[in-house]
């Protein structure tokens, strides 16, 4: 039965691309998982526990990537991970010396510590090294909506003429979910919100019910949405797709004008890294000269170099406003789009990287923290109810039809971010690559022992190397060149294979030893390429 009473969703997409580099004893850009395993992952589930702990409602839906997931179920990740702790435990604990008696910055080092050691502790002895394990949990109590996402997020619409690379990337990825948590999943995220009309077809043959797609490709729909962004459309695949509310993007997105961008808010990018000397930080920054240690004393400020010390008391009471202007402002537009939704219950979607919260914006998860316990007061003047996407579907099951147009949430709203002149390079090589290995399942249709290895590897180097991530960061020049490193070994490893196969001949050494390192998809069956009969 459906309830009347508008709806807010609060979606989260935890992702990051696969790093894991054995043949290396620590590697620099394995610190991207560790740093967010340290500030949003464990944050969320510090969180998730208190307001269950004080029976405060509270109810999210979360996208785990397969390529997170991959990262941490890895044993060896897990390892470095405790290893990445103690160095910085060992950072903090010289930093307490170096500022030790200054009344500003000898509180700051002291809250790394602390950050650092209790990190140490729940991953360690409290989680056994398995946080998958503990956001299930939450998932099974009815806290959190679990959801999946491409393989390898891959940008789908640029491999819209080649179906066998988009099943692919579905299908692996109901895979690996169900893989770690027992079941399928009924929500599809789709990478950089990148959607493509006959993209529902593809997903509806997997069973999955609903999706989100952006307002602009929503609103230049076919026919325009009735409802605007307040209400799923639904596609003649039966695919409910739920449009981002720009209004709640804006708000916590934009680098200018959303609350991220305040004064008081920690300064993301100044760094000890950049500020201290190369010597005294040499043991700490995995072999680079200068990089992000994580130890951040400065606030936003404003656009200028001459920071302000950071006050973490200030930052945190900023957060608690940030929350009730945003519960407010969300008020509003329910109130509004109920006076003339008579009929229907409105719904506000809300889709953010996971990784804003905490990690970006370190008082992010306080945030998200004082919104839940907002939402946990009862306001019958402006009622608003938290619900899931499938929890909002189930009790409004008939929506308005409508094909959303291609779009996503890149720059210019279309794929400019993966075709311009820094990246589009890419994109020549991946899908010849995807197009190889439909041809490989053809040609090899039924193969077992070595040979299924190899196939079974082909197709984990293509998923690879379709990652949007790598083109994103070749755009925007951070870490292009290990970015570019990533998609030349993939298709190096694929091609090699392909030569293999075609002189009917097997590197038997090389095979193993490449299956250790890109270990992901263990389960991998190589006809996930295979042409659909």
């Amino acid at each position: 039965m459906a309830n009347n009473s508008p709806s807010i969703a609060l979606v989260l997409n935890a992702h990051l691309p696969f790093v894991r580099k054995p043949q290396y004893p620590q590697f620099y850009e394995e610190r991207w998982l560790f740093e967010v395993i340290s500030e949003t992952y464990l944050p969320l589930l510090r969180m998730f526990r208190k307001l269950e702990l004080e029976n405060i409602p509270f109810k999210v839906s979360m996208v785990f990537s397969p390529t997170l997931l991959a990262m941490l179920s890895d044993s060896l990740l897990c390892e470095r991970y405790i290893a990445y702790l103690d160095n910085q435990i060992e950072l903090a604990q010289k930093e307490r010396r170096r500022l030790a008696g200054d009344p500003v910055f000898e509180p700051l080092a002291d809250l790394y510590y602390t950050m650092y050691s209790r990190s140490r502790e729940e991953f360690e002895d409290l989680y056994g090294r398995n946080i998958i394990r503990a956001f299930d949990y939450f998932s099974k109590k009815g806290y959190i909506e679990l959801m999946t996402t491409a393989a390898t997020h891959a940008f789908l619409p640029t491999y819209s003429d080649i179906p066998e690379a988009i099943d692919a990337q579905i299908e692996s990825a109901i895979i690996a979910h169900r893989m770690e948590f027992g079941k399928n999943p009924s929500g599809f995220w789709l990478p950089q919100l990148g959607w493509y009309q006959g993209l529902e077809k593809h997903l509806r043959a997997y069973n999955i019910r609903y999706t989100i797609v952006t307002t602009k490709g929503a609103l230049l729909g076919s026919p325009p949405p009735f409802y605007g962004s307040f209400s799923p459309v639904m596609t003649t695949s039966h695919i409910a797709a739920f449009i981002r509310d720009a209004g709640a993007t804006k708000a916590v997105w934009s680098e200018t004008e959303g609350y991220p961008a305040h004064s008081v808010y920690r300064d993301f990018y100044r760094d000890i890294g950049y500020d201290l000397d190369p010597r005294y930080l040499g043991p700490h920054l995995y072999g680079v000269e200068r990089g992000y240690t994580g130890f951040k004393y400065w606030a936003v400020t404003g656009k200028t170099d001459n920071k302000r010390p950071y006050e973490p008391s200030a930052a945190s009471a900023q957060a608690v406003l940030h929350a009730h202007a945003y519960l407010s402002d969300r008020k509003v537009q329910a109130r509004a789009a109920s006076y003339w939704m008579k009929e229907r219950s409105p719904i506000i979607v809300c889709p953010y990287d996971a990784e804003l919260f905490g990690h970006w914006w370190f008082e992010g998860i306080q945030f998200l923290e004082a919104f839940f316990r907002a939402m946990s007061r009862k306001d019958e003047e402006n009622p608003l109810r938290l619900v899931t996407l499938s929890e909002y579907l189930t009790e409004n099951p008939t929506c308005p039809q409508s094909e959303p147009e291609f779009s996503s949430w890149a720059e210019g709203g279309y794929a400019e971010a993966w075709l311009d002149g820094r990246n589009d390079w890419v994109l020549r090589h991946t899908r010849k690559a995807a197009e190889r290995m439909r041809e490989l399942t053809i040609r090899f249709p039924n193969e077992s022992g070595l040979r299924e290895r190899i196939l079974n590897q082909a197709a984990r180097e293509v998923l690879l190397a379709m990652s949007s991530d790598w083109a994103l960061l070749l755009r925007s020049g951070k870490s292009a060149d290990f970015a570019a490193r990533q998609i030349r070994e993939s298709i190096y490893n694929f091609n090699h294979i392909y030569e293999m196969l075609s002189a009917h001949t097997v590197e038997t050494e090389w095979l193993t030893s490449l299956e250790k390192r890109n270990n992901i998809f263990p389960y991998m069956n190589y006809h996930v390429f295979a042409p659909k009969k």
